[in-house]
């Protein structure tokens, strides 16, 4: 089933060892407790072969994700796993990595990068599917398709603009939002390429 599926990565969803202070400053970076169980997390993760893993965590300086990049980077490899960095175009081009997921406002705005190998963004509305295609994206995440924690109060848009979205589209669509493993099915019956999860994979 997971191989249906892409990972979504939050370092905030992650389990804190043991007399680790989740709250206090800067306890997310190299050496620390929280950062070691990060990467515990990634290896299960990779442990179930999902179809990618995004490496989102937005809310980190420039400098320690490209660290936390590099070190997820390694682990992708050993286990033959797709990475895909988020909205880091600078850290991708540090560490020689070429598999982007760009903003649309961001592929708007500076275009796919040309020594891309896989670009992909999220769309929320239909309006956005052919644009997206035509600025270069290789693959889109359509969202939010259940109401989900990460946006609370919003509706989810629903099955119907997902078969919707997939009939638009000419490039591999996946659902994102309140995604996982009992809603696969249905995923997969509007035409989608797969889901997006976040939650599950960060609590295996």
């Amino acid at each position: 089933m997971y191989e249906r599926m892409v990972a979504v990565t939050n370092h905030r969803l992650c389990r804190v060892p043991e007399g680790a202070d989740q709250t206090e400053d800067g306890c997310f970076e190299p050496g620390t407790g929280l950062w070691e169980s990060y990467l515990d997390q990634i290896r299960k993760i990779v442990s179930v072969k999902p179809r990618a893993v995004v490496l989102r965590e937005k809310d980190l300086s420039p400098e320690i994700y490209r660290k936390l990049a590099e070190e997820v980077d390694q682990i992708c490899r050993e286990q033959d796993q797709m990475l895909i960095l988020n909205t880091a175009p600078a850290a991708a081009a540090q560490l020689g990595m070429r598999k982007l997921h760009l903003p649309m406002s961001i592929l708007r705005r500076e275009g796919r990068p040309l020594d891309a190998e896989r670009v992909g963004t999220s769309i929320h509305s239909l309006e956005e599917v052919k644009e997206a295609v035509r600025l270069g994206a290789d693959y889109l995440f359509a969202g939010n398709i259940y109401e989900t924690d990460c946006k609370k109060g919003l509706p989810g848009r629903g099955l119907d603009f997902l078969s919707q979205v997939c009939m638009e589209s000419s490039v591999p669509v996946y659902a994102i939002g309140g995604v996982n493993e009992e809603r696969l099915p249905e995923i997969l019956s509007t035409g989608a390429a797969g889901g997006c999860m976040m939650s599950g994979f960060m609590k295996l």
